[in-house]
């Protein structure tokens, strides 16, 4: 449990504005210690990313179990790093359903966790600030029950649904961060004066989503954001090179896709731990 808590509060303390905590995010073990590898300071899972890789699309309809074995899985493989968990919506129709997955992807090891305010069942695009706020103070009990300092990233989904501009976005961010969220996440836009007048209105630390086309990490720090994350993008990249292999084998019989690869032997020796 001190492990577990000092990771926690490892995590929190690269949460500094203006000198932005950046997450390669990772699908599975493999590409959790590849990013490992190569210097990262944390490791976060893409809930697009850990879905697809089982055969499930994102957006809650993967099981409670399924995710929290997944996020076992990639604890095991950096241990040494702290881990914040994509758990979409919480995997749970109510307060206390979230609560009980937040309190098993705790016990799985995680030092924090993503939770949207977007629905996924066609009926509005975010859920009810209420709703959300009254989901964010189950996921605050459940880590205070377990008594480890759970970094709550709230994500707004408001520009990636269409649903609001900063008005709104602001307005949500400050009631989840009243409810007991610790940082905010917006995704959905990369315009430099919006992202400046989030970081400017809430107060918290801000994650932005970035990915290609996206203003470089420098730019970001520029304005006061203190977390960058690839989100899907990198599973994304990875999945089109297999896209782009089988329709080269299969349509002219060359294998000119898979040049670059990382080798047998290095990826080999990194599964040893």
């Amino acid at each position: 449990m001190n492990d577990h808590r000092n990771l926690a509060l490892r995590f929190r303390s690269l949460h500094i504005p203006g000198e932005p905590l950046v997450l390669v995010n990772a699908w599975d073990a493999a590409s959790a210690r590849i990013v490992a590898a190569v210097g990262a300071r944390a490791i976060a899972t893409t809930s697009a990313g850990v879905a697809w890789s089982l055969g499930t699309p994102d957006g809650d309809a993967l099981g409670r179990d399924t995710a929290v074995d997944l996020v076992r899985r990639v604890v095991a493989a950096a241990p040494s790093l702290p881990v914040t968990a994509d758990i979409e919506s919480g995997y749970g129709d109510t307060a206390d359903e979230v609560a009980e997955s937040v309190a098993a992807v705790v016990a799985a090891g995680a030092v924090g966790v993503n939770v949207e305010d977007a629905r996924h069942d066609g009926a509005i695009p975010l859920r009810e600030v209420d709703d959300q706020c009254d989901r964010l103070a189950a996921v605050r009990s459940a880590a205070d029950r377990a008594a480890v300092p759970l970094f709550v990233n709230a994500r707004v989904d408001t520009f990636l649904r269409g649903a609001g501009g900063v008005a709104e976005t602001v307005a949500r961010a400050r009631a989840y961060l009243a409810a007991g969220a610790d940082g905010v996440f917006v995704p959905g836009t990369v315009d430099l004066g919006t992202l400046a007048a989030l970081v400017e209105a809430i107060p918290a630390p801000l994650n932005v989503l970035a990915g290609p086309g996206a203003p470089a990490v420098a730019e970001l720090a520029k304005i006061g954001v203190a977390r960058v994350s690839l989100g899907s993008s990198v599973a994304e990249a990875a999945y089109a090179v297999a896209h782009r292999a089988a329709v080269e084998a299969f349509a002219t019989g060359t294998y000119d896709a898979l040049a670059d690869a990382l080798d047998y032997g290095t990826l080999n020796e990194l599964m040893r731990g």
